[in-house]
């Protein structure tokens, strides 16, 4: 029997078993850069879309909307310019991946080949401070990528461990994760 003819509840599992190459976004920064804000890779809706947390329940355009008025009421574009004048920056800890679907637990950890992000930082210096979105994030970039950033470039720079903006992580109240999320001021202040 093929996939397709089979009942749903084995066309699930056979699209869980059956992970996709998943790609990174090109890094959406700007000269001044103060804040880099890194997500696991994008969710299967963010690639459809094109856009950075494109799903509609994600918290992250939102918390932006409230901190730097560059929520989900605006362009794509329009957004991205918004924090980049702010001195946000956006990007991934991973380059591409293997995953089923969109959540980071489904991440096959042996196909993780994370992005340069030590390179990004030798180009923006101004950055002081990396916001991980997300445990996946955090344990990527823990794992893969922080002992390469040399030390001279560490000593001053910032690592937030914030709680992930995607619907999947409802353990914790958005009161709470928007507070987390607002540490990012310190660094890329409210435009005035």
């Amino acid at each position: 029997m093929s996939v397709r003819n089979a009942s749903p509840g084995t066309r699930r599992a056979a699209a869980t078993i059956a992970a996709a190459r998943v790609a990174s976004f090109p890094p959406q920064i700007a000269a001044g850069c103060r804040v880099l804000v890194l997500g696991s890779v994008p969710s299967v809706r963010s690639l459809e879309l094109r856009q950075s947390y494109a799903h509609a329940h994600n918290l992250f355009w939102p918390f932006m909307g409230e901190l730097y008025g560059a929520g989900f009421d605006l362009p794509y574009p329009e957004r991205i310019a918004r924090l980049n004048a702010s001195g946000v920056g956006l990007w991934d800890v991973l380059e591409y991946c293997e995953r089923s679907g969109s959540l980071d637990s489904s991440i096959v950890p042996a196909s993780e080949v994370p992005n340069d992000i030590p390179r990004l930082l030798a180009e923006h210096p101004s950055i002081g401070a990396i916001a991980l979105n997300g445990g996946k994030a955090q344990q990527v970039f823990a794992r893969r990528i922080a002992a390469a950033i040399p030390a001279v470039r560490s000593a001053g720079l910032a690592v937030l461990a914030l709680p992930s903006t995607s619907p999947a992580n409802a353990s914790i109240p958005r009161a709470l994760k928007f507070e987390r999320w607002g540490e990012l001021l310190k660094w890329a202040p409210r435009p005035s």
